[in-house]
């Protein structure tokens, strides 16, 4: 009997865009289902053998800060229905911690990152690819407030960053990729309208792998 192949879904968008809010919404209607949720976030590159002062540095926004290779082949083996270990990445640290998440082969898959529709090859994987598409200074906002409150920044750290790497990072490498997606939702997980689409497009292509 063939192996059913799972569906993955790519979700890109600027910093503090509304990813998660659209990623969330998804994976609600799916839960009972079979779902996983697989964050570019948690492929930044280990830097253990970096001292904290050279990790500090790192430019998060840039595509070298990613290890695609092991997302592109943990993809490759969720799809091919083998289970992975999922690694994590300590924010405060800045660098990947110790401890991996086992994940189970699953008939959905949600791809979320800022630039997972960068690299080509992680694209050829997607059989859906959205972007969405928040202004700057809603997103500026909400990106002070996450890292203020969840990764232990100061106030002049997240601006000196956005200023520094985040603004021009995604003028030159994620507002581009725009045009590899499919749909682009404004306004993140607002729009309900598209979200709606999107489980329906989902429906449809698990209906045809049999999974539903």
């Amino acid at each position: 009997m063939a192996v059913k192949r799972p569906v993955v879904i790519g979700i890109a968008g600027g910093s503090c865009s509304g990813k998660t809010s659209v990623t969330h919404a998804i994976y609600d209607v799916f839960r009972n289902h079979s779902v996983v949720v697989i964050e570019q976030d948690f492929y930044y590159k280990d830097q253990r053998h970096l001292t904290f002062e050279e990790r500090l540095g790192t430019n998060y926004d840039h595509p070298l800060a990613f290890d695609n290779d092991l997302l592109i082949d943990h993809i490759k083996k969720l799809l091919a229905r083998q289970s992975i270990e999922k690694p994590v990445y300590d924010y405060v640290q800045h660098t990947r911690a110790q401890e991996v998440i086992h994940i189970e082969p699953v008939d959905v898959i949600i791809l979320e990152g800022i630039l997972v529709l960068e690299d080509a090859d992680l694209r050829d994987l997607m059989d859906i690819k959205l972007f969405v598409d928040t202004d700057a200074d809603l997103r500026i906002i909400r990106r002070l407030l996450r890292d203020i409150k969840e990764r232990g920044r100061t106030t002049d750290s997240v601006i000196e960053q956005y200023l520094s790497a985040v603004r021009p990072m995604h003028n030159l490498f994620i507002e581009p990729t725009k045009r590899y997606a499919d749909i682009i939702i404004p306004e993140g997980g607002d729009n309900e309208v598209a979200i709606d689409l999107m489980v329906t497009k989902i429906k449809t292509i698990l209906e045809t792998n049999n999974v539903l």
